[in-house]
């Protein structure tokens, strides 16, 4: 694969082929694609499935319908609105030098002076003429070409937002807050009518600015690219020298030959195959990143110059769709930059050797010395421009079976993410802890002694697991897939709930007495730090998590409804009881420190705020009985366990 070279200069560029755009057709999530590159993506979709109704998004993945999918599908990109804007911002000279397209398809190359904004088609002065007269035609927009040229305010008036994508003449009057989408009538009766935050635009359009929000999705969008040009050329830089370390190695070689003669020529021979084959892996890695994160600066770029362009010309509706868009479009950049872009691996070989040359000459040459690859972590800043989660939309993204053959009626009712995105879970009914991979899939599990409850991350390699009626807590180790025991920490009371308090800590809820409960500090090595008993009636089947700076700890009490959260001295700080909570369960934070309580009867997820006052009930999407809950903070998502259908869990994404 050849690396893909950086040039997004010379204006808008398609995010496929890199190159300039070639008549873009915009799909609803505003992304923009040639019209060519797009319909060869279709025609990979088709064969994947041959009942194909609806594409992806390439870039971004949002679900996209032509305006009429019963046409072939080999013209289903043309059937996407062209982006007049787009074309509008191409340099002078790709516009000047379009050719018109009625003549192109008769072989004749002649130079277009026109665009019909209606037919979306470049035309000659003989086409325009003809076009014209036709009495079906003639009260067609047509854009001269020193218009889209030189007036781009003339073409925001041709440009998207008042027309709905799937319902062809009818115009753009709401936007459902819920989807994050625009629609006409039609949509909004047809699906939206159960969305709980559905706008008119024509009483709510101007709030977003007022807050300056175009201004700041501008230069938020603008951050994005930088952040994608800096890690793309570091990645260059490193696949420019690995290519040159070859040489550099090979020439090694050469100069220990020298001084140890036949001896070394084994060793040459195997390191420069090695150093190659090597060298090919890595180029091949660093390209395959390199290309997808130019992939995703291009389309960043097309994104701000777009907004920027509405910003200067669009009248206020057109405003409010686009910014609107391209803050969905920056949660989606947010996500890629976060899990494949804030950290690149600095590739270098270098040739060891073993300290007794000699004496290994005479055993086997094969130990003489070896390639080894080195990789120096080069991170960069972290970009964090993602909206408070407590502004964000919770979205069901995924429900996982998971499978055991050796398991029945499984009630997972502790969960953590470990190292790789894998997953630990404690299953009460079997007394198992059972580990998955990063796609959800078994890789193994461990027999415990007793019933586990809840469970934590100790470090890479270890876990947690509370032993709730053996007043234990086992320590696992997490090595190479495998699960075995290391330690057992035995505690004075009975123990549910464990948290990582930083420092070698974990804190322990549980009980201690008849309507007497605690929670304690206890070090990896079984000494208690603290201990903290408070008043409380109910049962004492409770979780516990600590804020980012573990300095604050948060407990749920089922029979009383209630979540109380302790400073570390052991200092209530607050107690939660919501009127429409019902058995608190499982409880987790988000990244800003919101609180996420299950209601394992009531079946919802309250989101507090970190002084304990509601911010949503979320219902939609959510299992019957949630038990435990587990924040991934990196990728703003959470996972659920839940009692009423044990083997499922249940993904859910902050947008």
């Amino acid at each position: 694969m050849a690396s893909a070279k950086i040039d997004i200069d010379d204006g808008p560029s398609c995010p496929i082929c890199l190159g300039q755009f070639n008549i873009p057709r915009q799909l609803p999530c505003a992304h923009s694609f040639c019209q060519s590159c797009l319909q060869s993506y279709i025609s990979t979709m088709l064969e994947k499935d041959s009942a194909l109704k609806q594409i992806e998004c390439p870039m971004c993945k949002q679900v996209a319908r032509p305006s009429r999918n019963d046409q072939p599908i080999c013209q289903w990109a043309s059937l996407f609105p062209a982006n007049t804007l787009l074309q509008s911002m191409l340099p002078k000279k790709s516009i000047e030098n379009r050719i018109c397209d009625a003549c192109n398809t008769e072989g004749a190359s002649v130079l277009a002076n026109g665009f019909c904004a209606v037919c979306e088609e470049a035309m000659c002065d003989e086409c325009l003429k003809v076009h014209r007269k036709q009495k079906i035609l003639k009260n067609h927009t047509i854009i001269t070409m020193d218009e889209l040229v030189n007036n781009p305010q003339n073409v925001m008036k041709f440009a998207e937002g008042f027309t709905c994508f799937e319902h062809d003449g009818e115009d753009i009057k709401f936007f459902c807050n819920d989807h994050n989408v625009a629609c006409c009538g039609t949509c909004s009766f047809l699906r939206h009518k159960t969305c709980a935050k559905v706008i008119n635009l024509r009483e709510d359009l101007l709030n977003v600015f007022k807050q300056g929000k175009m201004d700041k999705v501008i230069g938020d969008l603008k951050n994005v690219e930088t952040h994608l040009k800096k890690f793309y050329e570091m990645n260059e830089s490193n696949i420019n020298t690995l290519e040159s370390q070859v040489t550099r190695l090979t020439n090694e070689i050469a100069e220990v030959r020298r001084k140890i003669n036949a001896a070394l020529d084994d060793l040459e021979t195997r390191v420069k195959k090695e150093a190659n084959r090597l060298s090919k892996e890595e180029t091949v890695i660093k390209q395959e990143e390199s290309h997808h994160c130019l992939s995703l600066m291009h389309a960043v770029r097309n994104s701000y110059a777009i907004l920027e362009t509405v910003s200067r010309y669009g009248i206020e509706t057109q405003k409010f769709l686009m910014t609107e868009k391209m803050t969905s479009q920056l949660s989606f950049y947010y996500t890629q930059i976060r899990g494949k872009f804030d950290n690149t691996d600095t590739v270098n070989f270098q040739l060891e050797f073993g300290p007794l040359v000699e004496s290994i000459l005479s055993q086997s040459l094969c130990a003489i010395g070896k390639l080894v690859t080195i990789k120096s972590s080069n991170r960069l800043p972290l970009l964090d421009l993602q909206k408070p989660t407590k502004d964000c939309h919770v979205e069901r993204v995924d429900v996982i079976n998971v499978k055991d053959p050796v398991v029945t009626m499984p009630n997972y009712s502790g969960i953590t993410l470990l190292s790789g995105n894998r997953v630990m879970l404690a299953d009460y009914n079997n007394s198992k802890c059972i580990l998955l991979s990063s796609s959800y899939q078994l890789i193994s599990n461990f027999t415990l002694s007793k019933k586990p409850w809840d469970t934590t991350l100790v470090d890479n390699e270890e876990v947690a697991v509370s032993l709730l009626n053996e007043n234990k807590i086992q320590i696992l180790s997490i090595r190479n897939d495998d699960i075995s025991p290391v330690r057992t920490i035995t505690t004075k009371h009975t123990c549910c709930g464990i948290a990582n308090a930083g420092h070698n800590n974990i804190v322990v809820t549980g009980s201690c007495d008849k309507n007497k409960y605690y929670w304690s500090l206890i070090s990896m090595d079984g000494d208690m730090k603290s201990f903290h008993q408070f008043d409380c009636s109910g049962y004492y089947f409770n979780h516990v998590a600590l804020d980012k700076d573990k300095t604050r700890v948060y407990v749920t009490l089922p029979g009383n409804n209630f979540l109380v959260c302790f400073d570390m001295d052991g200092n209530r700080q607050f107690t939660s009881s919501p009127d429409n909570l019902c058995w608190s369960a499982g409880v987790s934070l988000d990244r800003d420190d919101n609180i996420y309580v299950l209601g394992f009867q009531s079946g919802n997820i309250h989101q507090l705020s970190p002084g304990g006052s509601v911010l949503q009930v979320i219902t939609a999407g959510v299992p019957q009985s949630p038990r435990g809950i587990y924040f991934d903070k990196r990728n703003n998502l959470f996972i659920l366990t839940n009692l009423s259908d044990g083997n499922n869990l249940y993904v859910y994404q902050l947008r």
